[in-house]
Order: structure tokens, then sequence, then C-alpha cells
């Protein structure tokens, strides 16, 4: 490669980062269906290999996974409605605890002056505030449905994912083999296989770490509802969403859960019980879960990862996180392969 083309290809890359900066807040969708594509698209191929049609393939398998998705929503949207009325409802239990038990015991500690707490004038100010929301929550939503063009906005974000989906999933094949056709011909073999080790890298990771997170989810709120916490399934779920970050849901369930566990049963019996779950969570994951179904091939350390999502979010929102950790997966397959290249060269052995 001589120096102007090395010169035309960072250009290339530079120009591409500055549009994807620029374009961050409406490439969330496309993002999101490319993604949901790239997890179905194995599926379809098997359905084809059965000598059906590529088009049947797609249709059956976006069904499935749109039939899913609502079927998730309908039966987890009620229970994290009635979680969140529970957590409402606990807010005036949550002022007496702190009055009556947390700032006693903090005030017996040495150096600390005696801290008192009004709950009626917290829950008044709570009140006054909740009203202060709900007028600015209606005028936001009379001006939403009141402009059309914002209300159409929402709608067509909402609508483009499926859409984005489908078509991906119909037209993969033919993408990946035409960008393949554009590449030079003399690095097009190192590209495949570069690009055959991320696909590999980024499936075992993407599907296997979807599984673990809902496997997760399923045993903190199992394990919190055994114990008897009212806002098991809130916190159950929140620590599953949030373990894609090695040690972060874990964290945060164990936080959430404890603090919950202190404040409706006024025991260290009950956190005994949270250690356990979340114990037993950590356990599973570590020695079967993401053994068995994410494995070691993404090489990441899991500073690495907190440091990929954190970067993600900060450069580019939402759409950077959603790309945080498929990015950092495919940095480092070309990394191994920088590593591997450096190695042999003369530079290292001279």
């Amino acid at each position: 490669m001589s120096d102007s083309q090395k010169w035309l290809v960072l250009a290339g890359v530079l120009i591409a980062g500055w549009l994807l900066y620029l374009l961050a807040p409406v490439l969330t969708p496309f993002v999101a269906g490319a993604l949901l594509a790239y997890l179905g698209d194995p599926l379809v191929d098997r359905i084809e290999s059965r000598r059906l049609s590529r088009t049947i393939a797609v249709v059956a398998v976006f069904v499935v996974m749109l039939v899913a998705g609502l079927g998730l929503l309908l039966v987890l949207l009620p229970l994290l409605e009635r979680q969140v009325s529970v957590l409402i409802e606990k807010v005036p239990v949550v002022l007496g605890w702190i009055q009556d038990d947390l700032l006693p015991r903090l005030a017996a500690l040495p150096g600390l002056e005696q801290v008192t707490l009004d709950p009626d004038a917290v829950r008044k100010q709570l009140a006054a505030h909740w009203q202060q929301l709900g007028g600015v929550v209606t005028r936001v939503l009379g001006n939403v449905f009141q402009s059309g063009q914002v209300l159409i906005g929402w709608l067509a974000y909402v609508l483009l994912i499926p859409v984005v989906t489908f078509y991906l999933l119909r037209d993969w094949d033919r993408l990946v083999a035409s960008t393949r056709d554009l590449l030079p011909r003399r690095y097009e073999p190192t590209a495949s296989a570069l690009a055959r080790e991320c696909d590999a890298v980024l499936a075992q990771f993407m599907r296997g770490q979807l599984i673990v997170m809902i496997a997760l989810g399923c045993v903190y709120s199992a394990g919190l509802w055994i114990a008897g916490l009212d806002l098991a399934f809130l916190i159950g779920v929140l620590a599953g969403l949030v373990s894609f970050v090695p040690y972060l849901g874990v964290i945060v369930g164990a936080l959430a859960a404890g603090i919950a566990a202190l404040v409706q049963f006024h025991d260290v019996t009950h956190l005994v019980f949270v250690a356990i779950v979340f114990g037993a969570g950590q356990m599973l994951e570590g020695l079967v879960l993401s053994p068995l179904l994410v494995g070691d091939r993404i090489g990441l350390h899991p500073v690495a990862v907190i440091f990929a999502v954190m970067a993600g979010g900060q450069l580019f929102g939402f759409f950077g996180v959603l790309l945080a950790l498929p990015v950092a997966a495919v940095i480092v397959v070309l990394l191994r392969y920088l590593r591997s290249r450096y190695l042999e060269s003369g530079f290292y052995t001279p």
C-alpha cells in the first residue's frame, strides 16, 4: 500500500467516525435493527438449508422474533408497573425507617452529631414536586400530541426497528457478499479471514451474553421472591439487564436488594438471604453460564469492558452503548492480528 493510499484510508476512517458522531441520535433504530438481524441470520440460514426460500425463512424468523418481543412486553410491562407502584407506596416506609432506625444508629457512632428528619415535611416536599412533575409531563404530552410531526417521529422510531430488521435479514448474505467483492483482491483473503474471526467472536459473545442476562435476571428474581422481597422482580430484572458489564449487575442488584430487605424486614437475616441469592447467581455465571455460553474468545478484560461501555456512552450516547462491546470485540481481533504480524516481523526478530 502506497503512502497516498494509507492517507486515503486514514481520511476515510476519520470522516466515517465524524459522520457517526454527527448522526448518532438518528442511528439508534438502525443499529438496533442490525443487531437483531445479526442475531437472527444464523437461524434464517439454517431454515434456508432445508431447501426453503430465503424469503420464507426470513418471514418465519421475523414473525417468531416479533411475537416473542411483543409477548415479552405484554408479560413484563404489567409486572414492572406493579413493582413500581409498590416502590412508590414504600416511600413513606423508607422515610420512617431512615428517621427511626438508620439515623439513630448513625448518631451513635463517634464524631457524628444527631441528625433529624421530619418525614411529614419530606412527604410534603415530595408531593409538591410530584405535582410539579405531573404538570410538566401533562404539558409535554400535550405538546407532543398537538405536534403531529413529533408524534410521527416517535412512531417512526418505534416502527423503524422491525422494518430495518426484516430487510437486513432478507439481504444479509447479499450485503456481506457485496462488501467482500468490493475489497481489493490483494487484501481480500486477509480481510475475509479477519471478518470470519470477528463474526465468530461476536456471535459467541452477543448470543451467549444475551442468554446469560436473561438467565441471571430469572435467577435473581426467583431467589429474591423466595426470600420474600416485595421488589424481587424489579431488582432482578435490573440486575440482569446491567450484567453485561462485569460485576455491575451483582453490585447494583445486591445493593438495591439489601436496602429493600432492610426497609421491609428490619433484620440482618434477610440480608444473608440476599447475599446467598447474588452469591449463587455469581457462581452460576462464573462457573457455568459464561464459560459455556460466552467463553473466553472475546479476550476482553473486565476493566476494558467497563471502559468500552462508558466511552461509547460518553461519545455517542445510547447508540454508543449499543455498539461499545461489538466494536471492542472487533478491535480485539484486529489487535491479535497486528500482534501476530509484529511477532513475525523483522523489527521484532532481527
